[in-house]
């Protein structure tokens, strides 16, 4: 030192140092810390890292493709019903369902749809004549209680995006496209009447409603007898994706009008 005042009077960094301090820079001596040479984050120093050594189950296989549903209660059903944004006299899909802010549908995050829930069961009293994607046997119990029909359909993910946004779809001037039928895995699930599927046979669907309201203890009511008969026994085609509306029928919005093909090869081609 030059001066004779402590070391503790001296304040700040000496000049000629720069901002990494001089000397060895505050890396020690030698070695990968004053190299920067240090291994990658996770290294274990050459031993088998953890995430080989465990063995790998595949309880998550296939989490990036499985589909998912959006669950929808009863109680939700019954509120949407009661503030007039879905009208109980029309058959409900997902077009209704989605314009009522029930819910959102995001084809584009693997949502295939809706399942609907028996939350709520005790207090719904709508009449109604419901398609969804999944259904708990509680909720297809509350809704037949009631003298009401519930469907479950499957729709491939370009039909799902036309079923909840149709009217960007038909200002586009397109062919309504048919449906597609759903996979391997997905078939034993719509073809069992238990779950109401759209492929079930109708003779084991009336059976499975009967056997349903002996195991909750509810008389099953007469729908040939409803005045809304008409409406409870409206059902979509295996290809069909709008209540009214075929396949290859293209929708004017600006004239108001419908156009149907009327070629063979087109007529042939959209009803198989």
């Amino acid at each position: 030192r030059t001066n004779n005042r402590p070391a503790t009077e001296i304040t700040g960094k000496r000049r000629g140092r720069g901002q990494h301090h001089g000397n060895r820079s505050g890396r020690g001596h030698k070695g990968e810390r004053q190299r920067g040479t240090r291994p990658r984050l996770g290294f274990e120093g050459g031993n088998t890292p953890f995430y080989l050594a465990i063995p790998k189950y595949g309880f998550n296989e296939g989490h990036s493709r499985r589909p998912q549903y959006q669950p929808l209660s009863l109680k939700r059903l019954q509120y949407l019903i009661d503030l007039g944004r879905v009208d109980p006299t029309q058959p409900i899909d997902l077009t209704q369902l989605v314009n009522a802010r029930g819910l959102t549908i995001q084809p584009l995050k693997r949502d295939y749809g809706v399942q609907l829930v028996d939350e709520g069961a005790d207090i719904f009293a709508a009449k109604i004549n419901i398609e969804v994607q999944r259904a708990s046997e509680g909720a297809i119990a509350a809704i037949e209680r009631n003298g009401g029909v519930i469907t479950t359909s499957f729709y491939d993910p370009i039909t799902l995006a036309i079923l909840i946004k149709p009217v960007p779809f038909f200002m586009r001037g397109q062919p309504i496209p048919k449906r597609m039928l759903p996979g391997e895995d997905m078939v034993p699930y719509y073809t069992s009447a238990e779950n109401r599927g759209y492929l079930a046979d109708p003779e084991k669907i009336q059976q499975a409603r009967l056997a349903l309201a002996q195991k909750y203890g509810y008389v099953l009511p007469d729908i040939s007898k409803d005045e809304l008969y008409h409406m409870l026994a409206m059902r979509k085609d295996v290809r069909q994706i709008f209540f009214g509306l075929a396949p290859g029928w293209v929708v004017n919005m600006l004239e108001k009008k419908i156009l149907k093909p009327t070629d063979e090869k087109l007529l042939k081609y959209y009803s198989s």
